[in-house]
């Protein structure tokens, strides 16, 4: 396996200054946030689209520095039924990847609303009032696969090997039957994001996840979640207080190790390992509490001291 982290990490600190960081911390690449809901600091997706020159230097700045792209990250609802821009960065994005020779795109499947009247997202995360099984066949029969079907074509033609779509609340794709869903109408081109903290709130075991995914996982955020458990005997885990007010909220993002800790990240590691992955570990610091560098850090040292590196080269002797 390799490590990295997402840029968004450090996107108070300039281009230059993240990837110095980077090298300092001995990860090995960098994912790039593009657009959506991030403001992608660190990428100016209109020049990179347009400008070679952009492209050329934003590639010699990873070479001269011995790091990798580990890949663009679209980060936005491609579906948002009013706000068009979401789904043009992610085929943008698309596009300036085959540009730079980058096969893995991460993105969020996307939230559609829940008629053709309705203009806002609609996440439906229960089977009652029947009206609920309406919404989920418009998104999924009207929407969302349609969509999807585009997409693949337009990864093809780009030369993008892999969508990694994030399994992430709010969106159609949100766990492992839903990603196998859109998978199974989209094809193969579609995989999974394994982010653990996203499971964690949902009620979901990331280590069974990993084994049950197997080879359809294309890339791995690493990002920790807090389980408050006091406020969550009263609350449940269906939280929507503000993510600025980690002592007043059921669950929060965190900095690896400090809501779930080094055994479990390793157990988490080996599961992968298990499942065939050997690919990217790229953390993702949303701790709002700790200075984002030093959580950074901190984070990183841990998933150096569980990842395997090595291929394996054990074989029994012959006795």
């Amino acid at each position: 396996m390799k490590l990295g982290f997402v840029s968004d990490s450090l996107g108070g600190t300039s281009f230059e200054s993240m990837l110095d960081h980077a090298v300092r911390m001995g990860v090995s690449g960098v994912e790039v946030n593009t657009c959506g809901w991030s403001t992608a600091p660190h990428f100016d997706l209109a020049s990179m689209l347009s400008d070679a020159g952009a492209r050329k230097a934003f590639q010699t700045a990873f070479s001269t520095r011995g790091l990798e792209v580990v890949s663009l990250n679209a980060n936005g609802n491609p579906l948002h039924p009013t706000d068009q821009t979401q789904g043009v960065g992610l085929k943008d994005t698309i596009r300036v990847a085959g540009e730079l020779g980058i096969s893995t795109v991460c993105t969020m499947s996307g939230l559609p609303a829940g008629n053709r009247t309705d203009t806002m997202p609609n996440w439906v995360v229960s089977s009652w009032p029947p009206e609920t099984q309406e919404i989920l066949r418009y998104q999924w029969d009207e929407k969302l696969i349609p969509f999807w079907m585009e997409i693949a074509d337009l990864a093809r033609e780009n030369g993008v090997e892999r969508i990694a779509l994030e399994l992430h609340g709010n969106q159609c794709v949100y766990n492992v039957p839903s990603l196998r869903k859109l998978r199974d109408a989209v094809g193969p081109v579609i995989g999974a994001n394994l982010d653990p903290s996203h499971l964690f709130w949902m009620g979901a075991d990331p280590l069974v996840a990993a084994e049950d995914l197997g080879d359809t996982i294309y890339h791995v955020h690493a990002k920790d979640t807090l389980l408050n458990a006091p406020v969550q005997a009263t609350t449940s885990l269906l939280e929507n207080g503000s993510l600025m007010d980690i002592p007043a909220r059921s669950w929060s993002y965190i900095t690896l190790g400090f809501g779930h800790g080094e055994e479990w990240w390793r157990q988490f590691c080996y599961r992968l390992k298990m499942a065939g992955y050997d690919g990217w570990l790229s953390i993702e610091h949303e701790d709002v509490l700790l200075n984002s560098l030093e959580g950074l850090e901190k984070s990183v040292a841990l998933l150096k001291g569980v990842m395997p590196i090595a291929p394996s080269d054990f074989k029994p002797q012959d006795i």
